[in-house]
């Protein structure tokens, strides 16, 4: 299907359930991996690794000395994760498993962290980094290569989420989350280069929340997880129209990645930082994953460094 034709509406299939009450501090960075037929997930404040199977069972942790807030799968049983202050590699399955940085870029600030990440069709791993405080426009979009080099490809957002590509791998989306919009550009699929920026959608903040992390489903539609907005939303990769709205028992919603055995499940994180004691209450699965069936198929992560 081209990344131009108008996308139908499409029915969730299923109710949300609750796959492991964490209590995430902030989770994110939901990413199935089908060679495990599992899930990698993310408490960025909590500094931890989760992996569970698809019931939400199998369960894993691994405890970090600092903030980790992205991981991609590489080849063979490496993961390449965004921690604080850059790009490690991680083996979890050895007996010294603890991180190794590959690259800190020298233009990232004390009062910033790396935010979300994730691999492009080719294997180059894109994360953004953010102020601490979420009010500095110093957070910049990296694009770290396969051979460790670390580009950065636009700047000035006091949160960088996302990203996502088009069905056609021509384009690039990318949520500047306090900014409240989606920003799209064109993406050169041979060098990893963009160009071409534009504003995909504005969102409003007041009845949508803001937009934090997105996938591609197979027939190239958009989802959004929106924090503050209680839900994940599917849209037309062009036009931006609504097609479908997951409803959640949580305000902050912030990921979202297609697994199961046909990647037919919709995986969702949440967040529990900054909720009081009343906030807390009414919102008990808050920080918790979540998983929905849906009726159209997602597609596989790409690997770090490309094919396995």
């Amino acid at each position: 299907m081209s990344a131009t034709a108008a996308l139908a509406p499409r029915p969730v299939t299923g109710t949300w359930r609750c796959l492991w009450e964490a209590g995430a501090e902030l989770g994110e960075g939901a990413l199935w991996s089908p060679r495990l037929q599992a899930l990698w997930w993310v408490d960025i404040l909590g500094r931890r690794l989760h992996r569970c199977d698809v019931h939400g069972q199998a369960r894993r942790s691994w405890q970090f000395d600092e903030e980790v807030s992205a991981v991609a799968e590489g080849r063979g049983e490496r993961l390449l994760l965004a921690l604080r202050r850059g790009f490690a590699r991680f083996a979890p399955f050895e007996a010294d498993a603890i991180p190794r940085y590959l690259h800190c870029p020298r233009q990232e600030l004390p009062g910033n962290r790396f935010n979300d990440g994730k691999c492009d069709p080719q294997g180059r791993f894109w994360a953004g980094s953010m102020d601490f405080d979420a009010a500095a426009p110093t957070g910049t979009l990296y694009r770290f290569d396969a051979d460790a080099r670390c580009t950065p490809q636009d700047s000035g957002f006091p949160v960088c989420n996302g990203p996502a590509w088009s069905l056609d791998g021509r384009t690039l989306y990318f949520n500047d989350t306090v900014g409240a919009r989606t920003l799209a550009y064109d993406f050169d699929p041979v060098s990893g280069g963009i160009s071409g920026r534009r504003v995909w959608r504005d969102w409003d903040r007041d009845a949508e929340g803001l937009p934090d992390g997105m996938t591609t489903d197979a027939e190239g539609g958009l989802w959004v997880a929106h924090w503050g907005g209680s839900s994940v939303t599917r849209h037309d990769p062009v036009s931006g129209e609504l097609l479908a709205r997951i409803e959640l028992p949580v305000t902050q919603v912030t990921s979202c990645a297609f697994g199961g055995p046909q990647l037919r499940t919709l995986f969702i994180t949440s967040a529990a930082v900054g909720l009081d004691a009343t906030q807390r209450a009414a919102q008990p699965l808050a920080g918790g994953l979540f998983a929905v069936d849906v009726d159209v198929a997602g597609l596989p992560a790409a690997v770090y460094g490309g094919a396995p």
